[in-house]
């Protein structure tokens, strides 16, 4: 039995922080499914080395430097990828940033980056993208959220709260874009196994360490980021239409709410 396609027609997906761990494999993934992919990333040069990993494996990729805090870039990151590969339909918010500070010492500039990044960030790209999405009367959105939105998280009161923002926003989207052929969901990750978590544990952030965590975790293994690719994947196909304003937890178990 042959498998189902993912689309009826072509489709072109815009995946932010697409350079590294979870983008990277969501940008590969939706590549691998038949979708031309623009890679955005704060990093440039790490945006075109997933663009040209895409490519070599016969996909077709651009990989271009976005700071998603950036509304006039984001525009004219969008214009580009509608003059190189065709309209998006559908974008995967990915870019964020996650520090760790005590309640305390959080700077009001710190909770402005943050929450210029994760939750600003998320609404320019998707306020950005919709328009092509409206005309198609066809629309796939993705925002990856936290499990630090469901559960909170000591050290990071300013991510955690722009995290929920995204959930928020997600809901509230997914309402007002459904009648309009889009969907949006989230997808908040838990304990991924990616450089960013790698470097907290080495920092200490993460108490007795990333190995000792897993023994609470009812699957008993770290999250991959082809885990979340994979969820991801799904959520943009055809065959997902009815699926909107979801929180859908990939998780191992660890958060169940």
């Amino acid at each position: 039995m042959s498998p189902v396609p993912a689309w009826s027609e072509s489709r072109t997906a815009v995946v932010t922080g697409g350079g590294s761990g979870i983008g990277r494999a969501i940008s590969l993934r939706l590549a691998a499914e038949g979708a031309a992919v623009a890679v955005w990333d704060l990093d440039a040069d790490s945006a075109r080395a997933t663009a040209a990993a895409i490519e070599d494996a016969g996909g077709g990729a651009i990989g271009l430097g976005v700071d998603v805090a950036d509304r006039p870039r984001v525009d004219e990151a969008v214009a580009e990828v509608r003059a190189q590969l065709g309209p998006a339909t559908i974008l995967v918010n990915n870019a964020g940033i996650s520090p760790f500070e005590r309640f305390l010492s959080i700077s009001r500039e710190s909770l402005v980056r943050v929450l210029a990044v994760n939750l600003v960030g998320t609404f320019d790209c998707c306020q950005a993208v919709a328009p092509d999405m409206i005309d198609a009367r066809w629309g796939r959105i993705v925002n990856i959220s936290s499990s630090s939105a469901q559960v909170g998280n000591a050290l990071q009161v300013h991510y955690a709260a722009s995290k929920a923002g995204v959930i928020g926003l997600t809901r509230s989207l997914a309402r007002e874009l459904g009648p309009k052929g889009i969907t949006v969901n989230t997808i908040p990750p838990s304990f991924v196994d990616t450089p960013t978590l790698r470097g907290s544990a080495e920092k200490g952030f993460l108490g007795p360490g990333a190995e000792e965590h897993v023994k609470t975790t009812p699957v008993r293994r770290m999250g991959q980021p082809e885990d979340i690719a994979s969820a991801c994947a799904y959520l943009a196909r055809d065959e997902a239409g009815f699926i909107t304003g979801q929180v859908v937890g990939v998780n191992g178990g660890r958060t169940i709410c």
